[in-house]
């Protein structure tokens, strides 16, 4: 199934070739460095949406709607039809916007089915109770490797790429890939793999299973973090660039040599800053924890005491 998926991705890119490419617009937050986009059929102009950001001020723990709002008035300016929500997995950096931008525009909400593993785990640290249910139900649909899907006449295909957590996916769409976290621009390398259920063998597959498709792929990334000596932020890149030129995983680089770079990397990491409300509101497809009896909605922080 794994080499069939990435021969029906290849055998789509090269097609969009030959017909109309998707459209792609992008919209940075620069607070949690992450790129949303709106990617459309200029024929249809069916659209999704991937990766949105809910902002969050964990100080105050107030969220607001300022980005969603940005993708709602492009989407409304356009005249397009919002088909797809999709999450390349349950951000630990940000907090989802999808049900916010659903009840605004429509679109099935979706993300890989390996969700049901993360929330697995994550209900358990943070004691959701019985009634989080950890069945991916909180999706409206759950992809497989390999499953294809459409946004107007523009086919597209969903490619398991774990590593950086067990349920990344990266969606190719006509001729553009949607990443996730799997890969960050050349200069800037991968992705850690050290959250739970992340495995580093696993990441350096994903990233050369993605790197068999056709040079001049377009890749469009979730985050950017300006690497050293660089003065801007940039989401996109081909696969070309990232086979001869990412710092990490070029043409050449031994998975063994990855592993150990990666393990090293990971460990001098600290935690994204919003790792805890992020992880709790994404496991639940972008949903605040439902209210207490006093009628106020709240996050929890495990703590680790001596």
């Amino acid at each position: 199934m794994v080499e069939s998926a990435l021969n029906e991705a290849v055998a789509q890119i090269e097609r969009a070739k030959a017909a109309v490419s998707p459209v792609v617009h992008s919209f940075f937050d620069e607070p949690t460095n992450t790129a949303t986009y709106v990617v459309w059929d200029p024929a249809t102009r069916k659209a999704a949406i991937v990766d949105s950001v809910l902002n969050f001020d964990a100080a105050a723990g107030r969220t607001n709607t300022a980005s969603a709002d940005a993708v709602i008035a492009y989407v409304r300016e356009h005249g397009l039809s919002v088909d797809w929500l999709l999450e390349t997995h349950a951000h630990a950096d940000h907090l989802s916007a999808a049900p916010y931008l659903q009840k605004a525009l429509g679109g099935q909400l979706a993300i890989g089915r390996d969700i049901i593993r993360v929330q697995n785990v994550f209900g358990k640290i943070f004691n959701a109770g019985t009634d989080f249910e950890r069945d991916g139900s909180e999706f409206d649909h759950l992809f497989d490797d390999g499953d294809r899907f459409t946004i107007g006449d523009i086919e597209a295909i969903a490619l398991h790429v774990p590593g950086h957590t067990p349920a990344d996916m990266a969606y190719v769409i006509g001729d553009a890939v949607f990443t996730g976290d799997t890969l960050f621009m050349p200069d800037y390398g991968t992705a850690r793999a050290d959250f739970p259920g992340g495995d580093a063998r696993q990441l350096f597959r994903s990233i050369r299973r993605l790197m068999q498709l056709p040079d001049e792929t377009r890749l469009f990334l979730c985050h950017d973090y300006k690497a050293a000596g660089r003065d801007r932020y940039v989401w996109e890149t081909t696969v070309g660039a990232q086979r001869v030129g990412n710092v990490h995983v070029h043409e050449g680089v031994d998975e063994d040599n990855f592993v150990a770079m990666r393990t090293s990397r990971d460990a001098t990491l600290s935690m994204p800053k919003l790792i805890l409300p992020s992880v709790q509101v994404n496991m639940r497809g972008g949903h605040l924890p439902e209210p207490e009896v006093n009628g106020t909605r709240y996050l929890k922080i495990p703590l680790d005491t001596l």
